[in-house]
């Protein structure tokens, strides 16, 4: 082999090696960088606030709020479903009444109250 091809030879090498090097490199970035985006993203779904209910008086008696954060996503004044517009007759009856409904919006099902319900909290109507 001539020293010249030999050179030539070495540095085809080299050029190679530093293409492959800046591809492992570029491919480890981007890896790292959808990493970070992953833990961020979960961090961020590790923050979720609960839901808090809080009793209300009214001029009839009690309701409830349920809130995420310091934003109020439900106000009940009055009882649900039934005929009258009757406020809570004390403020555990809103508590339970709130409680139940926190309980199915972490299940992921509808929040809305039955007359059944009523009767198993032992709520007053």
């Amino acid at each position: 082999m001539m020293p010249g091809n030999l050179n030539l030879w070495k540095s085809k090498m080299m050029m190679t090696i530093n293409s492959l090097n800046s591809k492992f490199f570029r491919n480890n970035l981007w890896r790292n960088l959808l990493l970070i985006l992953f833990l961020l993203q979960f961090t961020a779904c590790l923050k979720n606030e609960k839901f808090q209910v809080k009793s209300i008086k009214t001029n009839l008696g009690w309701g409830y709020t349920i809130a995420k954060g310091d934003k109020v996503i439900i106000k009940q004044t009055i009882i649900p479903v039934i005929s009258k517009n009757k406020s809570f007759y004390s403020e555990e009856d809103a508590l339970k009444a709130g409680d139940l409904v926190v309980k199915k919006l972490n299940q992921n099902i509808s929040p809305s109250m039955t007359k059944k319900d009523l009767i198993l909290l032992k709520i007053k109507i």
